[in-house]
């Protein structure tokens, strides 16, 4: 077994044991996963599934990636194909290019899209999947005994009540109550018992606090395990050292063209995704944007407020962002990504992107791929592209994270706010002009290091003073050596990935 890795300051309140802690916990869970037909992938599986032993490829063909099946554990990765009915693996992660017709600026603006996840079509159902299965094979959650509180403004909710249920264990979404009507549509579904599993808490995207509040309370009795994707540091490795490899696969198969992988962009949230940027910093000199709403500029000026890019926490700064190793913040309002929404998903939206536009109806008709952090995204790009003078031979990546589909809802009340219920060709065409053409519309930050400190302080308020984390494991986080030191621990946990499944006679 590769040899444990400790890292200062850190321990298994925050994820990351890397040892068994418990025996007789893990040995229960062994023996419920053996009753079940439960098998583990390995976050090397999951980064490259060409690894993944073929016999379990073919069988995915008769699963429905939308069941809780446990076979899907083997999807939870970037390389599915469109086709939920195959294990075909996608030789490189589907992605999107958007043309300089739409995005105005000579940078190659590329989206890799999550909407091809299994179970909750959006990429965080593999951050649920990294923080759960290290605490099963180390016996820190035992799911006989234990429920999985999932605290979210969405889709990592529904991502651990999937994985929850795959395990054969109780998961509780914890979100605002002012989330898309799809999303609780969905966890009504999955969860086993929707009104005692679904906890509804105040306000929207913005009020994270209170979801924190929630989970203090529920941790209260030992049967809860608050498994908190803002704290979670394997939330941050299993994009560092999945995630961004699939980056990196996209970047490569560009083509001889592009020169220079020039950005990573991810809205903040939990300060998971954006972890990806640390790995193509690390081998291709990457900068790393951050995007946050601009109606909530906690990063760009301390700012607080009310937005509706649903899927991007705010008012405070995630313990797992690696703060100083950030470059740009760039603050989208919602109104950008309400009203493109409209855009790119109405039939007189679509109508002016391919006809005085010149898009290929093929590829608009992509933007299915695109919710609302996922145009977020596309605009930070475009922003950042443009700060930087950017031209056709750099590439920016960014993330859709999940799809049209689960905004749906929503699409009607902002016709009816924003446009008064009327959208044609025209109101199309001002709206792509205001929102993508012109550069002042988004603030963006270039971050020195005061700038840095700044950010990384705001993050004591929340982690030292509300959630008493030990000052000196926050300070320890400034150091890029010791998020660094962290990765290794991704060996040590398939590790006991392995053994778990040779114990459960499922290797």
């Amino acid at each position: 077994m590769t040899q444990a890795h400790q890292v200062p300051n850190a321990g298994p309140d925050i994820g990351l044991a890397d040892a068994v802690i418990d025996p007789v916990a893990r040995d229960r869970s062994v023996q419920r996963f053996r009753e079940n037909g439960i098998r583990l992938p390995t976050f090397a599986e999951l980064r490259d599934p060409s690894t993944i032993d073929p016999a379990l490829i073919t069988d995915l063909a008769s699963v429905d990636r939308s069941v809780p099946d446990a076979r899907n554990l083997f999807r939870v990765h970037w390389y599915n194909t469109d086709d939920s009915t195959t294990g075909e693996l996608a030789d490189v992660p589907y992605h999107i290019e958007l043309p300089k017709a739409l995005t105005g600026v000579d940078a190659r603006i590329v989206l890799v899209v999550g909407d091809r996840f299994p179970m909750i079509t959006a990429h965080k159902v593999l951050a649920a999947y990294a923080c759960l299965a290290p605490r099963i094979v180390t016996g820190t959650f035992d799911p006989t005994i234990h429920r999985a509180i999932w605290p979210s403004t969405g889709n990592y909710a529904r991502g651990g009540v999937a994985i929850s249920r795959i395990m054969d264990s109780r998961g509780v979404a914890v979100l605002p109550a002012g989330m898309s009507q799809e999303r609780f549509d969905w966890l009504n579904q999955w969860t086993l018992d929707p009104a005692n599993d679904i906890i509804r808490t105040p306000g929207t995207e913005s009020n994270v606090k209170e979801i924190y509040d929630t989970c203090a309370e529920l941790s209260k009795s030992p049967e809860n395990i608050v498994i908190n994707q803002f704290c979670e540091f394997a939330n941050y490795l299993v994009h560092r050292t999945v995630t961004g490899p699939a980056m990196a696969a996209v970047y490569q198969s560009l083509g001889a063209s592009p020169t220079r992988l020039a950005g990573f962009v991810s809205a903040t949230g939990s300060a998971g995704t954006i972890a990806a940027g640390d790995y193509l910093k690390q081998h291709f000199g990457a900068e790393i944007v951050a995007v946050e709403a601009l109606e909530c500029p906690t990063m760009y000026e301390n700012g607080f407020g009310e937005h509706n890019i649903q899927g991007i926490g705010d008012k405070h700064i995630p313990l797992i962002h690696n703060v100083h190793n950030t470059d740009v913040v760039a603050a989208i309002s919602d109104q950008v990504t309400d009203q493109l929404d409209v855009v790119f998903q109405s039939d007189a939206g679509r109508q002016y992107l391919t006809g005085e536009l010149g898009l290929a109806p093929e590829l608009v008709d992509q933007f299915v791929h695109f919710g609302y952090s996922s145009i977020a995204n596309a605009a930070g790009a475009i922003a950042f592209a443009r700060l930087r003078g950017l031209g056709p031979d750099d590439v920016v990546l960014t993330v859709a994270t999940d799809g049209a589909a689960m905004y749906a809802s929503g699409r009607a009340p902002i016709l009816e706010r924003d446009f008064a219920g009327s959208f044609g060709k025209a109101e199309a065409a001002a709206t792509v002009d205001k929102h993508l053409g012109d550069p002042s519309v988004h603030a963006v930050l270039d971050l020195d290091q005061r700038e840095r400190r700044r950010i990384f302080n705001l993050g004591y308020f929340t982690w030292v003073e509300q959630q008493h984390l030990d000052l000196e494991a926050f300070v320890a986080r400034r150091e890029q050596s010791w998020w660094d030191a962290m990765v290794p621990t991704v060996e040590v946990w398939d590790d006991l990935i392995r053994d778990f499944n040779h114990r459960t006679g499922l290797a």
